[in-house]
């Protein structure tokens, strides 16, 4: 994938467009726009669910199947903020959704700091409520397989 086009973007156009790509539940397009070598964390993890992966291959694996678990309708809310760095952008965030295997309603906000080197994604790092996730994903998991 060539990058020349990406480099002169700014982050916060760079980190709507990931978020436009998630929305899209575009998995692998998302983790296309990662660097190979990419970081991604989620200190606020529920227990016993990963909270770093190193790798664009380990943080697909991670996410590919997140669409048939969460079906995200909406992103109701969003707030991309530039920083003095210009290659980190930071986003308040929030979606709107159905939980698949209960039906339930998936209602989360975000807090998202990335980090971007030529266009992609170096590191990203996120953070939510887990109690809430825990509780929308009831009877359901979400996992790594």
């Amino acid at each position: 994938m060539s990058n020349t086009n990406l480099k002169n973007i700014p982050a916060t156009q760079l980190l709507r467009k990931s978020l436009d790509t998630f929305l899209a539940q575009d998995m692998k397009g998302w983790s296309a726009l990662c660097a190979d070598d990419v970081v991604a964390e989620f200190p606020s993890a529920p227990e016993g669910t990963p909270a770093r992966f190193e790798g664009r291959d380990a943080l697909y694996a991670y996410l590919k199947d997140y669409p048939s678990y969460i079906d995200v309708k909406s992103i109701p809310a969003l707030k991309i903020y530039p920083t003095d760095d210009e290659n980190v952008a930071i986003a308040e965030w929030s979606v709107s959704g159905v939980v698949i295997g209960n039906g339930n309603p998936y209602e989360m906000s975000y807090a998202t700091f990335v980090t971007f080197r030529d266009g992609l994604i170096v590191n990203y790092r996120e953070y939510w409520n887990p109690q809430a996730f825990t509780k929308a994903m009831s009877g359901g998991s979400f996992a790594v397989a």
